[in-house]
């Protein structure tokens, strides 16, 4: 019989085994407790349940997903729905059918996966949101181009080698891999040319060498022409003697593609209204265009120049909306968008504090939406306007730069009269505000992004917690995520010195909450960690709690703000309280 694989024990089981550690060395008041870090793993996680059914855990349900996409895509409210809602099914009906398959001979044949197709202009946040959806599932996720794959993989690529990208993304966890995303990017370049006269076989031919991987096929990882897997096969031989076929099955790796497919309004116009467009017709404007789209069915991609058999692979189509200055404004205002962020930290690079007024940002929006190319003109047009300060500012003093209509306007004239030290008169104020808008903007994401960093089940964060977030926030250069993780090390860090200091007294001390928030900010300020903060407190506070202790008969101590501010007019106060208060045995 086959040894059965030991499985690693979860964060609930974790915590219970510590609390029942704790409680029999320090009686029953103590108790382990543990933040979560990150957004729960369990949204996804392969492996083996109490019962011995091995298979995948996943509990998400599309409302969520959908919500957490919200929160960084602007915008394609119908596209979010349809991947949040197809995915979730995806992954669900895996883990029901995995749950029921000892009594489920063959019911998985002729199922049709939630493959997904996504129709719209560049720029709109196709890829984005598939690397978001992976990154919050936390399932393996490639992408390839289409144009780089061929039938047989004589010319470019196979397309099998995206499934074995897709082991290699999982750090070759077949296990894993088996349920990953594979994304496929400029999908209607592999539409037949429909100008050309009979089989245009090298685009069908790709469409047809990919109809078993997006359906069920077993591929081998072992290929003449990749040296990795050779060399792979190699070691395992060496370490096992036995010749191994390494192959994975494609039943359950989704596949997400998308393209741009320019022109196919004009086929779905056709359809739709039975009107020929030819010389004598009106240009279409955009939205008119966009409103066909909405209207895609099988046949109009199929008229297209895609295969009937590729496009039944392919049963989910999102279409995406061109988006508008307006839309690339609420791209730049949103926290979590990774345009600003990306350009905070190349300034931070060079010790340089970067911040954008609204009515620059709105400038910039504008400028982008002229370029037509989405959200990648937003890149564009704050490098133009930024390109030289990046060049000239880091050999200078300036620690602090402002981005203003003014500079927008005239970069040149305005990088001029930052050199020659002619600041404006209003240039301390307007920084100040653009300070204070960008603080109240990240504490407002902090305060909603709380749960997936924290657990959706902890106690919310205080409003100076929240802050001190927000202030790390700029400090880890723009990233929300190690901002949370620091408050969360240094809250660890005060827990770690109340254990330790009951170990040294036989005193049980617990600081407040506010307690807790003045000894992180303490530490920001002097850049320190709050474990040194806490050091501090140890002459003074195990004098004087074992006084306490000694006098009062008491072993547990809450210590409030007051106590981190002046921790010896703390224990003065409550050494003459002790005196007024009658002897006790007990705890308190």
């Amino acid at each position: 019989m086959a040894e059965k694989k030991s499985r690693l024990p979860d964060q609930k089981e974790l915590e219970r085994e510590l609390s029942e550690y704790l409680s029999k060395k320090y009686g029953d008041k103590v108790k382990g407790w543990s933040y979560r870090i990150a957004p729960e793993p369990g949204t996804f996680a392969p492996g083996e349940d109490e019962d011995g059914w091995c298979g995948i855990k996943f509990d998400m349900k599309p409302a969520e997903l959908l919500a957490y996409l919200d929160r960084y895509i602007v915008k394609q409210d119908e596209a979010k729905a349809i991947l949040a809602t197809k995915v979730c099914t995806h992954f669900n009906r895996i883990k029901f059918f995995e749950q029921r398959r000892p009594c489920a001979n063959g019911d998985s044949v002729g199922l049709i996966k939630n493959n997904v197709i996504m129709v719209g202009p560049t720029g709109v946040g196709k890829t984005y949101m598939v690397k978001l959806i992976a990154e919050k599932l936390g399932v393996p996720f490639v992408k390839g181009d289409a144009t780089k794959f061929s039938e047989t993989g004589y010319v470019g690529g196979d397309v099998e080698d995206l499934v074995r990208d897709l082991v290699a993304a999982a750090d070759d966890d077949l296990e894993l891999a088996q349920y990953g995303i594979i994304y496929i990017d400029e999908i209607d370049k592999i539409a037949s040319a429909q100008n050309v006269w009979g089989l245009d076989v090298s685009r069908t031919g790709v469409q047809r060498a990919l109809l078993k991987p997006m359906e069920e096929t077993e591929v081998d990882l072992k290929v003449p022409h990749d040296p990795i897997s050779q060399i792979q096969a190699i070691e395992r031989y060496r370490k096992t003697g036995k010749k191994e076929k390494r192959v994975i099955n494609t039943r359950h790796i989704l596949f997400i593609v998308s393209g741009a497919f320019n022109g196919l309004s004009d086929i779905i116009q056709r359809r739709v209204s039975h009107q020929p467009i030819g010389f004598g017709q009106p240009a279409q404007e955009k939205t008119e265009a966009e409103a066909y789209l909405t209207q895609v069915t099988a046949r109009d991609l199929m008229d297209y120049g895609f295969e009937s058999e590729f496009i039944g692979r392919l049963p989910v189509v999102a279409v995406f909306e061109t988006l508008s200055a307006a839309d690339l404004l609420a791209i730049l205002h949103n926290p979590n968008n990774p345009i600003l962020v990306s350009k905070r930290r190349d300034f931070a690079a060079y010790g340089i504090d970067i911040r954008f007024e609204a009515e620059a940002l709105r400038m910039i929006a504008e400028r982008a939406a002229e370029e037509k190319t989405g959200a990648r003109s937003l890149v564009s047009a704050i490098e133009r306007v930024l390109i030289h300060f990046e060049k000239t500012l880091p050999s200078t003093d300036v620690k602090e730069l402002l981005v203003t209509a003014e500079m927008v306007g005239d970069p040149g004239s305005e990088l001029a009269r930052l050199l020659e030290g002619d600041f404006r008169p209003d240039a301390a104020e307007r920084l100040v505000l653009a300070r204070r808008r960008d603080h109240d903007l990240i504490k407002a994401s902090a305060r909603e992004r709380q749960p997936d960093f924290v657990g959706r089940f902890a106690p919310p964060f205080s409003e100076e917690r929240l802050d001190l977030v927000t202030k790390l926030f700029f400090d880890h250069g723009a990233d929300l995520g190690a901002a949370f993780e620091a408050v969360l090390a240094g809250v660890r860090q005060v827990e770690d010195y109340e254990a330790g200091f009951f170990d040294r007294t036989d005193v049980q001390l617990r600081f407040a909450d506010e307690a807790v928030d003045r000894i992180l900010q303490k530490a920001r300020e002097a850049e320190v960690d709050p474990a040194e903060v806490c050091a501090g407190f140890n002459e003074e506070f195990e004098a004087g709690f074992r006084l306490l202790r000694d006098k009062t008969g008491r072993r547990e101590f809450v210590v409030e703000a007051e106590g981190v501010d002046d921790p010896e007019a703390f224990l003065n106060s409550l050494i003459q309280l002790s005196y007024r208060e009658p002897l006790t045995t007990g705890q308190g």
